[in-house]
């Protein structure tokens, strides 16, 4: 067997055409890695992609800021009743005292112990004024959502609340969700669950009763913002075909916009209440607890880095950029680097995607669309080849940037496709830059890598058992 995958492998290189046998995970492409090693006539040489930095728990890199500033509790030193039972009344919170404070930071801080840790506010004391605070995380970066948002609260969950993201360092805000015990009296909205949404109403602000009733009991402490749920109208319901969500992110902006942000502000508006009427004489049982805030997502690169670092001293997140860009997002081209225009980096094709990299300006300049839009841009005004970066393949030639001349036989923007010929059906697959399969010649000999994979499998294995379906 070993034999047998050398031979194949020799066989392969030799006719620059390969039936890959390493199965990657389909479903998230090759956004982790920038360039890799191809083989081709005239030798090893370098195929750029698009990347993007992997997903972790942005939580560690945020500040968080409170509004009011004072709305913490402990100081000065107060006592606190259970939301269900108003004569347990022996919780304290004193800010001077390090076992009895519950200050901001630990709504971030590692889970598990017992007891939790949480932050807490005032109590309602100041009844019927609105007890109402602003939680705002920022991150001084712009970052990419990849799962769910889950708030846990260690008292009762709010009755009121809103989420909120901004887009502009907190310089605008825009609705994320809405939550309410009673979505009409509260937001004058209907409530709507998440499972309601299309394809067609993805982008709509809902507001949502599921999150906002009821004591807590065991499972009932979690507040979400679901992300995975909204991935899947286009991914399925268990996210098995990623690549169907990457094409719309790489085509609709709003979509791509939804689930990036550079801040998210909570908005508490009415604690837990257990009840409709509020007992004024017991106003210690109504505040806000939050003991953990998870935040899962990516530097936002614009698919032209695979890493992300924290600088300590600035305090803030930046990309490494690749393909001759740079910014904190690799937002533009470096400097001598704009013989074309710069554009983010593409998700198509799929999976490897196009990285769209910047070319030093000896070459240049040169204007063409983004390899995303080729399939909806004017064809007929869009500069669609530039001869360096992005070629007319399977012997194409580009004429005055604006088209590609295709060899007799292949069709496609780009020549990157069969010309269907005679009758029958004709299967088109995509070109990566190499020769096309669909040459007589590779045909030919890919034909005869076959026949010798199959006799070298017949002389191995036992009669009849045939189980490598490459062959």
């Amino acid at each position: 067997m070993f034999l047998l995958q050398t031979v194949c492998v020799c066989v392969c290189v030799s006719v620059s055409v390969c039936v890959s046998m390493q199965h990657y995970p389909a479903a998230w492409g090759h956004y982790d890695v920038c360039k890799s090693q191809i083989y081709t006539e005239e030798g090893v040489t370098w195929d750029y992609m698009a990347c993007q930095p992997e997903a972790t728990d942005m939580t560690k890199f945020l500040s968080v800021s409170l509004d009011p500033p004072n709305i913490t509790c402990g100081d000065p030193p107060e006592t606190y009743c259970a939301l269900e039972n108003p004569y347990m009344c022996n919780n304290e919170c004193d800010a001077t005292t390090e076992e009895l404070a519950h200050p901001p930071e630990l709504m971030f801080d590692f889970e598990g112990r017992n007891p939790t840790t949480f932050w807490q506010s005032t109590s309602w004391k100041k009844f019927p004024k609105p007890l109402e605070v602003n939680v705002t995380l920022s991150w001084n970066k712009t970052i990419e959502l990849t799962d769910d948002i889950i708030l846990t609260f260690e008292s009762g969950r709010p009755e009121q609340m809103l989420l909120e993201k901004s887009l502009d360092y907190g310089k605008t805000w825009t609705p994320y969700q809405f939550y309410a015990t009673d979505c009409l009296d509260a937001f004058n909205m209907d409530p709507k669950t998440v499972n309601e949404l299309t394809q067609r109403t993805l982008l709509d602000i809902i507001c949502t009763e599921d999150y906002s009733r009821g004591y807590v009991w065991k499972y009932d402490k979690t507040v979400r913002f679901e992300i995975k749920d909204r991935f899947a109208l286009f991914a399925g319901p268990r996210l098995h075909n990623m690549a169907s969500l990457y094409g719309q992110l790489d085509t609709t902006r709003n979509l791509r916009d939804f689930f990036t942000v550079t801040d998210l502000r909570i908005r508490l508006l009415k604690p837990a209440t257990g009840s409709t009427i509020v007992d004024e004489n017991n106003l210690s049982r109504y505040f806000y607890a939050i003991s953990d805030i998870k935040v899962q997502g990516r530097c936002k690169c614009n698919l032209h880095s695979n890493s992300c670092v924290y600088d300590k001293e600035k305090g803030r997140l930046g990309c490494e950029c690749e393909h001759n860009t740079t910014g904190p997002d690799c937002g533009r081209c470096k400097r001598h680097y704009h013989g074309r225009q710069w554009s983010v980096g593409s998700y198509l094709p799929i999976p490897k995607g196009t990285a769209n990299i910047c070319i030093h300006s000896s070459h240049g300049p040169v204007n063409r669309a983004n390899a995303s839009s080729l399939g909806v841009a004017n064809r007929n005004q869009a500069r669609v080849c530039d001869g360096a970066m992005l070629r007319c393949q399977n012997g194409g030639t580009c004429h005055h940037h604006q088209r590609c001349h295709c060899a007799p036989g292949f069709t496609g923007v780009l020549c990157e496709r069969a010309r269907c010929q005679g009758p029958g059906h004709c299967e088109e697959y995509p070109s990566s830059g190499q020769e096309s399969v669909h040459h007589p010649l590779l045909l030919h000999r890919l034909h005869l890598f076959l026949q010798v994979c199959h006799g070298l499998l017949a002389l191995l294995l036992p009669q009849g058992v045939m189980v490598f379906s490459f062959c």
